[in-house]
């Protein structure tokens, strides 16, 4: 009898292969077309091993996608929308699996603030059951203001998403106390209630060091850049 298919190490496999250009990422994508879902749900028990599997997913197929046919990119709301990943039969996109999984059935331009009243039957059953903002720290959709990308391991994927979290802020947030302001990353105002609104924003801030404790600054959003950039990968060492 066969051994059943390991998905997390499948999917960290998958990430390497689509990063490197190897051939092998073709078989692991036919894995996950044939994957059994019973055995894939039974290896997705806890929101750690759902983050960790589907966060190495999305961005193992957004480099897979954009390395091969890069022109796709010019048009990102058809991109990310497009069904060109297969789950056990499953035809799903991008989005599904960032606002339907990760996020817990957002409607995608909601800032958060609105759920889907009638998620797939596949989305309840692979979704995690608490939404985690620091995902967004860790999703990168290929532009060159994405978060660097990492290859998320269950285990120990809490301690992974402080890091991302407090390394991306620390360098890309700009707290000028002359003006009593900081400057922030565009994601937190997409995804404003994902982050418990501008009050929660702050506490953010100041939990990662961007912000003094007794701070209470202006938050103003930073220029995002949509300019194709695959290469942004965290360092092994960090």
């Amino acid at each position: 009898m066969a051994q059943p298919t390991d998905y997390i190490a499948l999917s960290q496999q998958f990430l390497y292969a689509a990063r490197t250009g190897d051939s092998a990422a073709k078989n692991y994508i036919d894995t996950l077309t044939a994957a059994r879902l019973d055995e894939l749900k039974q290896q997705l028990k806890t929101d750690d091993q759902r983050k960790a599997f589907w966060i190495n997913l999305y961005n193992a197929y957004t480099q897979y996608q954009l390395r091969n046919t890069p022109e796709q990119y010019k048009e990102r709301s058809t991109f990310f929308g497009a069904r060109f990943i297969n789950i056990g039969g499953n035809e799903i996109s991008l989005d599904k699996v960032e606002h339907g999984i990760l996020r817990r059935s957002k409607v995608k331009w909601s800032l958060g603030y609105l759920s889907k009243w009638f998620p797939s039957k596949f989305e309840k059953r692979f979704r995690v059951q608490k939404l985690d903002n620091r995902i967004h720290w860790a999703l990168n959709c290929g532009a060159k203001s994405c978060p660097p990308i990492a290859f998320y391991d269950p285990a120990k994927i809490d301690k992974q998403l402080d890091l991302a979290q407090k390394a991306f802020l620390k360098s890309d947030c700009i707290y000028k106390p002359a003006e009593n302001k900081v400057y922030v990353p565009k994601i937190f105002s997409w995804f404003r209630h994902d982050f418990g609104g501008k009050k929660g924003i702050k506490k953010i801030l100041k939990a990662v060091g961007v912000l003094p404790a007794e701070a209470d600054p202006t938050i103003e959003y930073l220029d995002y850049s949509w300019d194709l950039y695959l290469d942004k990968f965290k360092d092994e060492g960090e």
